[in-house]
């Protein structure tokens, strides 16, 4: 198993290992898992990805977009099960999502209807909102920008990317959005924004900007409004696809799934702190109110 960040501070390590268990595989008793991490630096990837692949293992467990194309790379023969929220077809893993082809299939969280989605719900919850800021990694693989900017102008918003490549310059790159008159924030989830969610949401809410992104844990760290997939249950998906490749299915033929049913969570205490009155028809809907 490849992981971005630590063993320790991966939630989805956790439910990887919760699916496991459901399909009747726990570790050091009818299955053995070796653990590489990146400790969130990049550049130890490759090489890690390579040591895997020297270990010789059935299957190789990778999660998140920015840690699969290092084991795709690593090996086309070996099997390999993703979770990630990046669109395989665009980082080039998967020739479709129904027939991936190669060795490898999972779960991304990806939905093209999902951005739209997160800005009329912004929206909704914040009406006066005009220019929004889309803060994104740019080198992640994902369809959220374009999709964004189409539902902006049927919206009446105006939409400003703004590129996080490196998290040192996180704090500048967000105060120059600020100083361009944004009055919201829109995160697309990744391995830099995730890593750097409590910097992000408490800019926001300094500045009383109110905020949409991509799942709970967003809105669990102060942000306003998350629209998305359970992202544990997802991660538990793809752990099923395990014993059907250790049994000898062709991953490639294995159909990379999507999500089907998303989750709103509302944080009312940020809401009441941004001076926003949200309806009780909208608390309603919510999957999860944080009070």
């Amino acid at each position: 198993m490849l992981i971005y960040g630590s063993l320790e501070r991966n939630p989805n390590t956790q439910a990887l290992l919760e699916g496991l268990r459901q399909a009747g595989y726990v570790d050091g008793q009818n299955l053995t898992i070796e653990y590489r991490h990146a400790q969130g630096r990049a550049e130890r990837l490759p090489a890690l990805a390579a040591e895997l692949v020297d270990s010789k293992p059935a299957v190789i467990v990778a999660l998140g977009g920015d840690v699969v194309p290092h084991v795709t790379k690593a090996t086309q023969s070996i099997p390999i099960i993703y979770a990630m929220s990046a669109d395989p077809v665009q980082l080039g893993i998967a020739r479709s999502l129904a027939r991936p082809g190669g060795n490898a299939t999972g779960v991304t969280f990806l939905s093209d209807h999902l951005a739209a989605k997160r800005l009329e719900i912004l929206k909704e919850a914040a009406p006066r909102i005009a220019r929004v800021a889309l803060v994104r990694d740019p080198g992640h693989g994902d369809n959220e920008l374009p999709v964004a900017e189409r539902a902006a102008k049927s919206l009446d918003l105006q939409l400003m990317p703004v590129d996080i490549r490196d998290p040192s310059e996180l704090d500048r790159t967000l105060e120059t959005a600020r100083k361009a008159d944004i009055d919201s924030l829109y995160v697309v989830s990744s391995r830099h924004t995730d890593a750097n969610a409590p910097r992000i949401v408490e800019f926001a809410n300094r500045h009383h900007l109110p905020m949409v992104a991509g799942w709970g844990a967003w809105v669990q760290a102060g942000g306003l409004i998350s629209y998305g997939p359970n992202v544990g249950e997802m991660v538990r998906q793809a752990s099923r696809y395990l014993e059907p490749v250790l049994k000898g299915a062709n991953p490639g033929e294995l159909p990379v799934q999507q999500p089907t049913r998303f989750e709103l969570f509302v944080n009312l205490r940020t809401a009441k702190a941004l001076g926003l009155n949200i309806s009780e028809a909208f608390l309603l809907r919510a999957d999860k109110v944080v009070e």
